[in-house]
């Protein structure tokens, strides 16, 4: 009583028999018992050995912060109200607080979250740098296009591609496998496998580039040649890959589950055409898969729309249901006379309206551009 009277900060005192300790007193419990009727003419004369837990949680002192609090969280509240001794080669070294610990632990989690967040952040610069050339080549080679790409996190999974060939232009808009940190990653290899195919094969075949980019992305994730349930990965993407001939008006369009959206200048509603329901990668995506290739005249002043499945499966409204595909379709339509980027910006608040409170589900890209 004398010791926890003058350490009013003390929680706990170590019970010590031949420097070794043996129990740990609880303050809250020792002073609670001892204010109690009769309780010190019971007590005052006994071994403190009455008042301890003779079974505490004992820790060395060379045990790392990450160790103590796995110790601890399986020692159960007990040790965060208690605290905990420290030893030296099985000596008393000291007390530990429950609180102090999680102090500790908040600490050192947040400097790794700092860590983390940088390497995200320089992560995003990379993502964005790897874009770079394609926002160059929609300001200076299609002035009447626009996109909007909005990563759900600081990098994304979604990612497109456009460049600028003799007599045509080319563009890929992709949904890779998750969001975020793995989805960034996906974004890197299906990438860099698109560039690869494009300096192969040229551009205008999006079909054959889908098969290529697929078998590329199939063999550098294992998932070629592996028995049932051995590949170690079962990631891909959904994308939709088109060659405009502008010498001929031509469109020629291959999509893997994104489908593209033509409004004629003529024309009351969009004409849709439609996506093979095939992934690129994949486990259950065959590696001799050919894709279906849509080649269709398109005249001037037509608009072209693609998205991922981030906009149209967006929850909000008053009922709290996807937005849907003909709710971006009909915000085009009804606005059709306005420039490509007036349209985007219309879409992306629109998204925003109805998104409301609700949290973001996924990385959303869409494009639109007038020929």
């Amino acid at each position: 009583m004398e010791i926890f009277s003058a350490r009013r900060d003390m929680g706990s005192l170590a019970v010590i028999e031949n420097l070794r300790p043996i129990g740990l007193i609880n303050r809250d419990i020792f002073m609670s018992q001892m204010s109690k009727p009769f309780h010190r003419e019971l007590y005052d004369k006994k071994s403190c050995i009455a008042f301890m837990d003779k079974e505490p949680l004992i820790v060395d002192a060379d045990e790392s912060i990450e160790t103590l609090a796995f110790r601890t969280v399986e020692a159960g509240e007990k040790a965060l109200v208690d605290g905990f001794i420290v030893t030296r080669g099985g000596r008393f070294a000291g007390v530990g607080s429950g609180l102090e610990l999680v102090s500790a632990v908040a600490e050192m989690q947040a400097e790794k979250n700092r860590q983390i967040m940088q390497s995200i952040e320089y992560a995003s610069v990379i993502q964005r740098a790897m874009l770079r050339a394609s926002d160059e080549a929609l300001a200076m080679h299609l002035p009447g296009a626009a996109l909007q790409w909005e990563p759900r996190d600081v990098v994304g999974g979604d990612f497109y591609h456009f460049a600028a060939f003799p007599h045509g232009w080319f563009g890929a808009i992709a949904d890779c496998t998750g969001h975020g940190v793995p989805g960034a990653f996906m974004t890197l290899l299906a990438s860099a496998s698109l560039s690869q195919a494009l300096e192969q094969m040229g551009p205008r075949d999006p079909a054959a580039l889908l098969s290529a980019v697929n078998r590329n992305v199939k063999g550098l994730l294992g998932q070629v040649n592996s028995a049932p349930g051995e590949a170690r990965s079962n990631d891909g993407l959904d994308t939709a890959f088109l060659w405009f001939d502008t010498r001929e008006n031509v469109l020629h369009f291959a999509g893997a589950r994104i489908a593209l959206h033509i409004l004629r200048p003529d024309a009351a509603e969009f004409e849709t055409l439609a996506a093979d329901r095939m992934g690129v990668g994949y486990v259950d995506s065959h590696a001799d898969y050919a894709w279906n290739l849509h080649s269709v005249a398109v005249p001037p002043g037509s608009l072209l729309f693609i998205c991922t499945d981030g906009l149209t499966d967006q929850i909000g409204g008053p009922r709290s249901i996807s937005f849907g595909r003909r709710r971006a379709l009909d915000v085009i339509r009804e606005h059709r006379a306005e420039p490509a980027a007036a349209l985007c910006e219309r879409l992306r608040l629109t998204l925003a309206d109805w998104q409301t409170l609700q949290p973001r589900r996924d990385d959303v890209t869409f494009f639109c551009v007038r020929l």
